[in-house]
């Protein structure tokens, strides 16, 4: 799930361990059968989706399209990575959700770390929550913009 925000962050205990000022925050699921080429192709997509807007007010422009003054590798735009198993949820047999389609724990891990070298590899700077603990995420959605991708 990709969330255009103003701001978003992430707590742990209490402690926040990641934050993202104007940019993406990105709740990634791994699904069950996903492979690495599935996290280099969203890792793509995320970085290439027109989701910003241009001077006329069109969304037309991707993050990539905002590249800071540090250098040709640095954003002015940030990305919060949260890993969620719950985003293949599914709940369209009972109240209670099952999770069977998302990824077990090491292979989740896995592919999410992946996901995140591959958007770091780009050139964009990320934060990341803690995979697999109890998390707070907090945001403020623009727009609001809401997309769900699969790769």
């Amino acid at each position: 799930m990709v969330q255009r925000v103003s701001m978003a962050s992430v707590r742990v205990e209490g402690r926040e361990i990641g934050r993202c000022g104007v940019g993406l925050l990105l709740l990634l699921g791994v699904h069950r059968d996903d492979l690495p080429a599935n996290a280099t192709r969203l890792a793509q997509k995320v970085l290439n989706l027109r989701i910003f807007n241009d001077a006329a007010g069109k969304m037309n422009l991707a993050i990539t399209d905002f590249p800071s003054l540090d250098g040709p590798f640095s954003f002015e735009y940030d990305v919060l990575a949260v890993s969620n198993f719950t985003v293949f949820g599914d709940a369209s047999k009972s109240r209670r959700p099952s999770f069977t389609e998302s990824a077990g724990f090491e292979q989740g891990r896995a592919l999410f770390d992946q996901f995140v070298a591959e958007l770091r590899g780009l050139g964009v700077g990320v934060q990341t929550g803690e995979f697999g603990a109890d998390m707070q995420v907090s945001l403020v959605n623009d727009g609001p913009v809401t997309l769900i991708l699969d790769a």
